[in-house]
């Protein structure tokens, strides 16, 4: 039976959000190739056109804030020259810790998509709701469970990987 809170697979919108996350999802699997936590950022404007697109870098560029929001955020308002993206949508894989939450909400995007809930870290509408705070300056519309499953299943499978890869250097089986 299918999921009544989804729009149809023919609506156009929902192609379109179809479209960029599976380019998130893309990016996510470079960050992951990378030994990163596979998280990946798509920007787009009005017109559906791509502005920015970052995966996650903590430990290549030994930054706490190289998440692949911020670095999207980032690289955005130096496209765009400015750091009001009012008219932008972004798409991430997986919700938005505090850190990306605040600077999502700063940048006032006109929407924002992601795939999977965090049920540990997530400030969007699990853990905390950020956008609907009392300390918001910006409303922010967010569309959540985006290619659900592709993201959840590519996080799922990329920290298993690594306890597998831990267990082999530990000795145990």
């Amino acid at each position: 039976m299918p999921d009544s809170s989804q729009p149809p697979i023919d609506d156009a919108a929902y192609l379109i959000h179809r479209h960029w996350m599976s380019e998130a999802i893309a990016l996510a699997q470079s960050a992951g190739d990378a030994g990163e936590v596979p998280v990946g950022a798509v920007i787009v404007d009005a017109d559906n056109n791509l502005v920015a697109a970052a995966e996650n870098r903590r430990e290549r560029d030994k930054d706490p804030t190289a998440h692949a929001e911020i670095l999207a955020l980032r690289a955005a308002g130096q496209v765009l020259q400015t750091w009001h993206l009012n008219n932008c949508t972004l798409y991430v894989t997986l919700e938005p810790c505090a850190m990306c939450a605040g600077a999502i909400v700063l940048a006032r995007l006109r929407l924002l998509v992601y795939g999977v809930d965090d049920f540990k870290t997530g400030t969007i509408r699990t853990v905390a709701n950020i956008p609907n705070s009392a300390c918001s300056n910006h409303r922010l519309p967010v569309l959540a469970g985006i290619m659900e499953s592709a993201c959840r299943e590519q996080l799922q499978s990329w920290f298993a990987g690594r306890r597998h890869d831990k267990k082999q250097v530990d000795g145990r089986k």
